[in-house]
């Protein structure tokens, strides 16, 4: 257990080093996500005590099972990065500090209805399908500005920027939708206060995607190891 924990820290370190190194190149800050889903909640917690505190789940009922387990945990934020269906926004509005998948209106009532009148709004980023893959959820761009109005007249959200998983392919075609991406990025802040984030990037590019603006990097395998 303990040599787990130490590779642990060992991993987000050198981890939090490559995002600090790439940030101060580009020039602005960048928050870092742990991808957690499939991992134990033993792993979530040694990492919560290396001093990561933002996670991200894909999978709404482990992700609620983990929450359970890690109650007596201060400090976790957390995060829905996996495409909600409709049944699930009860939850989502209950139990998360951020959805960062919406891609549809009709989501946008029910999260914005059932978000407990104490909590504080739920951060939400807009999922565009940058590289329109037909097996992938978000949004498309041209749809980006009718959604951020909706969740930006929704007071028990903050609409707080945009996400997207570029298709996995080459680098050179990854930098062309993270390029697209931050173009979006750029458009929708001259049209509401508050964006402050671009989520995208990942174990294998997150460093590249940095390059190219973003604010917010979901990294998981790079951390916890291989699923």
């Amino acid at each position: 257990m303990q040599t787990m924990a130490m590779n642990l820290a060992e991993n987000l370190r050198d981890v939090r080093a490559r995002i600090d190194a790439a940030a101060q190149r580009a020039g602005h800050v960048v928050k870092l996500v742990a991808v957690s889903k499939t991992k134990p909640t033993a792993d979530i917690a040694q990492m919560v005590a290396a001093g990561q505190h933002a996670f991200g789940e894909n999978y709404v009922q482990e992700a609620l099972a983990k929450q359970v387990e890690l109650k007596t945990v201060t400090a976790i934020e957390w995060h829905m990065i996996g495409p909600l269906q409709s049944n699930k926004a009860r939850e989502v509005a209950t139990h998360f500090d951020w959805l960062q998948t919406l891609d549809r209106a009709k989501l946008i009532a029910p999260l914005n209805r059932l978000r407990p009148d104490d909590a504080r709004p739920l951060n939400v980023l807009i999922q565009v399908n940058i590289d329109d893959e037909a097996s992938k959820s978000g949004c498309a761009p041209r749809d980006i500005d009718e959604l951020a109005d909706a969740i930006a007249a929704a007071p028990r959200l903050a609409l707080r920027g945009l996400m997207a998983i570029p298709a996995p392919s080459d680098l050179e075609r990854r930098r062309a939708a993270f390029v697209r991406m931050r173009e979006l990025y750029d458009a929708l802040r001259t049209k509401h206060a508050g964006i402050d984030t671009l989520s995208m990037g990942m174990s294998d590019d997150f460093e590249l995607a940095i390059e190219h603006g973003a604010t917010l990097v979901r990294v998981g395998s790079a951390l916890f190891g291989a699923r």
